[in-house]
C-alpha cells in the first residue's frame, strides 16, 4: 500500500459520539415494557461489546433475542437525537480528510442506528461497518487496509492489534487511559481534540521515513533544481539520505529563468556541500512550448529531461529527480507532470505522500531557508495562454516584476506573492488579496510596469492566485 493511502477506522460509542443517554432512556423503555429490571445507570458505564452481552446480563438465555428486538424497535425513537458528539469528533473525521485519508466507522452497534447518529450529527463517513467486535473489527480493518484504529475500549484495542493497524485509545469511555495502554494501546490520547494535532505529527513522521527510504533506494540522483522549496527540501533530503557525493543539483538556465533565482539556488546547493550544475535549456526551440497553448508545460518539462538526464549519465548518476509533490499529483491535469514521468524521471516527494505543507513544514524544522519562500513559478505561466512566448515577452515581465517588487519595497507595501501577467498590451498586476488596495492607490506601481513596455496596467481585485491564467482556458478545470 502507497505510504499516503491513509485509511482511519474510529469506534462510535464513547468514542465519536456519547450516546449514553439514549441508550439508558432505551433500556429503561425495555424494562417498562417487559417488567424485568435492568439499571441503566450501570448499563452506561460498560458501553462497548455488542448488545446481546448487555441483554444476557438481565435476561434469561431464551429471553435475550426477543429484548434485543424490542431494544433495536425502540432505539430510533429515543436514542437517536439524545446522543451528541464528543469533543474533538468532528474536527478528527476532518483532520483525515484533510490529509486526503478514508474514514471507517467499525462499531459493535448495529449498522442501521450507527446511519442514523452520523446522518443526525452531520457526520461524513467513507464506510461503516455494524455488528462487529473485537477481532472480528480486526478483520473489517485489514479489509479495508485501515492504518490507523481509534477506540475507548478493550476490544477496539484488540480489534486494532488483529488488523496490524496503530491502536490509538481515547479514555472518554469505560477504560483509563492506563488501562487502554494495558490493553494494548499504541498511542492514548486525552480525547479527540488531540487527535488532528497527533494525526498531522504522525503522517509528517511517516512520510519522511518512507522519503529516506526511497531515496536511499535510489543511491544517486540529479535534482531538477529550481530553486523553490519543493527542490531544495528534494536536494537536502537527498543529501541526509546518500550523502553529498551521490547527489548533484541540476538548475536549468533559459530566458523564462529570473535572473534573480540562479544565484540563491547556488548559495543553497553548496551550502550542501553537492555540486551545482547550470545546463542551458532551450525550450524556445519547440514549437509547442512557443505556441502556448494549454500543455506548454508538457515541452518545458521535456525540454529539462532531455537535457538533464544525458549529463547524469555522464556523471554515472543513477537517477534525475523532480520536486513534483503529493498535491501536485492530485492537481487534475498537469502536462509537465506527464513529460517528466514519460523520461523516467522520479518523484520522490510525491511517491512518499509529501504534501506542499509537510514540506513546508519539515523544512522549517531542518533549518532550509526555503521553508517559506513563496512560489516562484517560471516567467512563462506569466503570459496568457494564446500569445506566443518570445524572449521579449519573458524579459518585459521579468522587468515589470523586478521594479514593482523593488516600488513596493520603497513605499512600505510588504508583498509577499506578486506576479506580473502579460495579457497581451496589458500587464494585469496580482499581489496578496489584502494588499489590492493599497497597490491599487499606488501611482509608482503603475508607472513601474508601464516602463517595462506595456500599454496599461491593471490590478488583479482577486488578488494572487497560483495558476490564475487557466481562468482564461476554454476548460480551466481541465487544467488545474
Amino acid at each position: 500500500m502507497a505510504p499516503d493511502a491513509l485509511v482511519v477506522g474510529f469506534d462510535l460509542d464513547m468514542t465519536l459520539i456519547d450516546s449514553r443517554p439514549g441508550i439508558a432512556a432505551v433500556w429503561d423503555a425495555v424494562s417498562a415494557r417487559t417488567g424485568v429490571h435492568v439499571d441503566s445507570a450501570t448499563v452506561v458505564t460498560r458501553l462497548g461489546p455488542p448488545l446481546d452481552h448487555e441483554a444476557a446480563q438481565w435476561f434469561p438465555p431464551a429471553q435475550v433475542p426477543a429484548a434485543v428486538a424490542l431494544y433495536r424497535e425502540l432505539y430510533p425513537d429515543l436514542a437517536v437525537e439524545a446522543a451528541a458528539l464528543l469533543p474533538g469528533a468532528a474536527e478528527a473525521i476532518k483532520a483525515v480528510r484533510r490529509h486526503g485519508g478514508k474514514v471507517l466507522v467499525v462499531t459493535a452497534k448495529n449498522e442501521p442506528h450507527s446511519r442514523l447518529h452520523l446522518e443526525h450529527l452531520g457526520l461524513e463517513v467513507d464506510e461503516i461497518a455494524g455488528d462487529v467486535w473485537a477481532e472480528e473489527k480486526g478483520t473489517v480493518l485489514r479489509a479495508h487496509n485501515a492504518t490507523i484504529y481509534v477506540g475507548d475500549h478493550h476490544g477496539d484495542m484488540l480489534g486494532a492489534r488483529t488488523a496490524g493497524a496503530l491502536a490509538l485509545g481515547v479514555p472518554t469511555g469505560p477504560l483509563s487511559a492506563e488501562e487502554l495502554r494495558a490493553a494494548g494501546a499504541d498511542v492514548v490520547l486525552t480525547d479527540l481534540a488531540d487527535f488532528p494535532y497527533w494525526l498531522d505529527e504522525h503522517m509528517l513522521t511517516t512520510r519522511l521515513a518512507a522519503l529516506e527510504t526511497q531515496l536511499t533506494a535510489l543511491g544517486s540522483l540529479v535534482v531538477a533544481f529550481s530553486g523553490g522549496a519543493d527542490s531544495a527540501f528534494l536536494l537536502a533530503a537527498a543529501v541526509r539520505a546518500l550523502g553529498s557525493d551521490n547527489v548533484a543539483a541540476a538548475t536549468a538556465v533559459s530566458p523564462s529563468l529570473p535572473d534573480a533565482e540562479l544565484a540563491p539556488a547556488r548559495e543553497f546547493a553548496d551550502s550542501l556541500g553537492v555540486r551545482h550544475l547550470t545546463p542551458r535549456t532551450d525550450e524556445m526551440a519547440r514549437e509547442g512550448y512557443r505556441a502556448n497553448d494549454g500543455d506548454r508545460c508538457y515541452f518545458c518539462k521535456a525540454e529539462l529531461l532531455e537535457v538533464v538526464t544525458p549529463i547524469a549519465a555522464e556523471l554515472d548518476i543513477a537517477h534525475v529527480a523532480t520536486g513534483t509533490n503529493a498535491d501536485d499529483a492530485r492537481a487534475g491535469f498537469r502536462p509537465g507532470i506527464r513529460a517528466a514521468a514519460e523520461r523516467g524521471a522520479v518523484t520522490p516527494l510525491r511517491d512518499a505522500g509529501l504534501t506542499k505543507e509537510q514540506v513546508r513544514e519539515a523544512s522549517r524544522r531542518w533549518g532550509l531557508p526555503t521553508w517559506d519562500k513563496p512560489a516562484a513559478a517560471c516567467l512563462s505561466s506569466r503570459i496568457a495562454y494564446g500569445l506566443s512566448i518570445t524572449p521579449a515577452r519573458l524579459a518585459r515581465v521579468e522587468q515589470a516584476e523586478v521594479a514593482l517588487r523593488a516600488v513596493l519595497a520603497e513605499t512600505g507595501v510588504p508583498v509577499r506573492n506578486l506576479r506580473v501577467r502579460d495579457v497581451g498590451d496589458t500587464a494585469r498586476i496580482e499581489v496578496d488579496a489584502d494588499l489590492v488596495e493599497a497597490v491599487e492607490a499606488l501611482q509608482e506601481a503603475h508607472e513601474a510596469v508601464l516602463a517595462a513596455g506595456f500599454e496599461t496596467a491593471e490590478v488583479d481585485p482577486k488578488g494572487f492566485r497560483s495558476g490564475s491564467m487557466n481562468d482564461l482556458l476554454p476548460e480551466p478545470s481541465r487544467f488545474r
